[in-house]
């Protein structure tokens, strides 16, 4: 089902913005040091963030692979390129993932991997389901139901066998989609034009939440708690998107571009120029946790 509503002018050409930074073509090709074996090219542009629960240990995924996040730096795993779009981690040692192959990958037979899944924390990947059909900016596991938000067609894709097989639903200009498992008919959207979505029919129609400032990144951490960024780094809260109290910010003159909850107090940002930025007071104060310029090849 598609919906249909006007999006109001805002002023919110800089959450676009921001957010057109996290999408990337499947035509996008690594740098030269990828293909050459030169010094490592780096994360590229950072897609999602996550907290592996087996060891507490924080992901990164780029442009340019998946990275364990350190004190030495970024690690990449497996010496893996693969453009990872819609990185999530759903258990221990558990991630899933979309995205692009790298293009020196000589297995690749389609520009867009699907659904991935690892158990091992990155290190393997195989294809759960939609191999060369899908490619998931954006994916939440709410309870039995998985959510993607599939950027070829704007269209929310919803699986109840953990994504062997979809239904699709609602088309919606989204940027980034917010689920809890104890509410899994409910869904939020932030749209590329910053607007706030909400559906309460399990993706199937969605309605703007009137009065909401413009946002670049929604979550869910807890069944009446929304966490948000604005575009200028601004960390907002709510229970149900009508009346958002600010929290705290990003250090100044970082731009969001990923927001990831993995609890109320636990929360992980990137900002467009690649850094990473952790806090564990629930978006009050953030330390940097990752800078561009220190990745290590790893295994």
């Amino acid at each position: 089902m598609t919906i249909s509503f006007r999006i109001p002018a805002l002023a919110v050409g800089a959450a676009a913005g921001a957010l057109l930074l996290t999408a990337c073509s499947a035509t996008d090709t690594p740098p030269a040091a990828a293909r050459t074996g030169d010094p490592d090219p780096g994360t590229g542009h950072l897609h999602g963030l996550g907290v592996d629960p087996a060891d507490g240990a924080l992901y990164a995924a780029g442009h340019l692979g998946v990275f364990r996040l350190g004190p030495t730096g970024a690690v990449r795993i497996a010496d893996r390129y693969q453009d990872t779009m819609g990185f999530t981690v759903t258990g221990p040692r558990t991630f899933l993932a979309s995205g692009h192959p790298s293009p020196t990958d000589p297995t690749a037979t389609s520009p867009h991997l699907g659904l991935i899944r690892s158990t091992d924390a990155g290190q393997l990947w195989t294809t759960v389901s939609a191999a060369g059909k899908a490619d998931f900016h954006s994916l939440q596991q709410a309870g039995e139901i998985l959510y993607g938000l599939d950027s070829q067609t704007s269209q929310i894709w919803a699986s109840k066998d953990a994504g062997a097989t979809w239904e699709q639903r609602a088309k919606i200009p989204g940027a980034d989609l917010a689920t809890h498992p104890a509410a899994p008919q409910e869904v939020w959207a932030t749209t590329r034009n910053g607007l706030l979505l909400h559906s309460t029919d399990g993706g199937t129609s969605f309605q703007p939440v009137r009065g909401t400032p413009a946002l670049a990144a929604v979550e869910r951490p807890a069944p009446d708690q929304l966490i948000a960024m604005t575009p200028d780094g601004k960390v907002l809260a709510d229970g149900n998107g009508t009346s958002w109290t600010e929290r705290g910010r990003l250090p100044q003159g970082a731009q969001p571009a990923v927001l990831t909850a993995a609890s109320p107090t636990h929360l992980l940002a990137a900002d467009t120029n690649d850094a990473v930025y952790e806090s564990k007071d629930g978006g009050r104060t953030w330390t940097v946790v990752h800078r561009p310029g220190h990745t290590n090849t790893g295994h």
